[in-house]
């Protein structure tokens, strides 16, 4: 082989390994406010956003906040978690959702992040559209028409605070939910399963709602270690669920 072809052989072959290094996707990547989208969301050079890196993780891997901040809006396709342990993370939204999970099969786990919806426009704190499980551990969500909403899949809200949701605080209009040692409060309805759906209480104060159980013609199921007070009705009708709940 003359000098000429073995040298545009390498530059083809320097070109293909640049191009797979630049789509590869890390299992743990980072985020910080003051980190920037192009850059490939390691720990010395996170990303600015959780959708900026999202498509620099790989399905199963974990986004880790590095700093306070407010990482945006994101919808999720694959699996993954994402972690705010140990700082301030937040979702600040002023219209739409903040968080929707929608890919066939995935499993998505929230953890440590605050969720704030602005402006009255806010939908959905978090929504799990398409998927097969949804994680969430010590969330905090306020300001939306709806906290949690399920169309599909089960969800689990654990240690987690979901309050000031117009609508509702926990709604499954599909799927499953459990709810545990977690607080709803002044929410339009703090929980409601639509009809065939499901919603599991454990362990959770339930205060100040509007109305604290809706009637959607689903299933509310009670551990019997619930608490409620001071859900006094108003513009939400009042009705009778199937959970009993003990008054505190």
């Amino acid at each position: 082989m003359s000098r000429y072809p073995r040298i545009l052989l390498l530059l083809t072959l320097c070109t293909l390994m640049g191009t797979a290094v630049a789509h590869a996707q890390a299992t743990r990547t980072w985020v910080s406010g003051v980190g920037d989208d192009v850059n490939p969301c390691s720990r010395t050079a996170p990303c600015k956003t959780f959708a900026g890196a999202i498509s620099k993780t790989a399905a199963g891997g974990e986004i880790s906040v590095l700093d306070p901040g407010g990482f945006g809006a994101v919808t999720i396709t694959k699996s993954m978690t994402l972690n705010g342990d140990g700082t301030l993370a937040s979702i600040l939204v002023g219209s739409g959702s903040g968080v929707k999970i929608n890919g066939a099969g995935i499993v998505v786990t929230l953890r440590n992040i605050s969720l704030f919806g602005s402006g009255g426009l806010a939908v959905n704190g978090v929504s799990l559209i398409n998927g097969a499980a949804l994680i969430l551990d010590g969330v905090s969500i306020a300001g939306f028409a709806t906290g949690v909403a399920t169309s599909t899949g089960n969800a689990m809200v654990v240690n987690s605070t979901i309050t000031r949701n117009t609508d509702f605080g926990v709604r499954a209009i599909g799927g499953a939910i459990t709810v545990e040692n977690s607080t709803l409060s002044n929410n339009g309805v703090a929980v409601q399963a639509d009809s065939g759906a499901t919603v599991r209480l454990f362990n959770n104060g339930v205060y100040n709602n509007l109305t604290g159980f809706g009637c959607g013609g689903g299933t509310l199921a009670s551990g019997g270690n619930n608490r409620k007070g001071g859900n006094v009705g108003g513009v939400v009708a009042a009705c009778a669920p199937n959970a009993a709940i003990s008054v505190q």
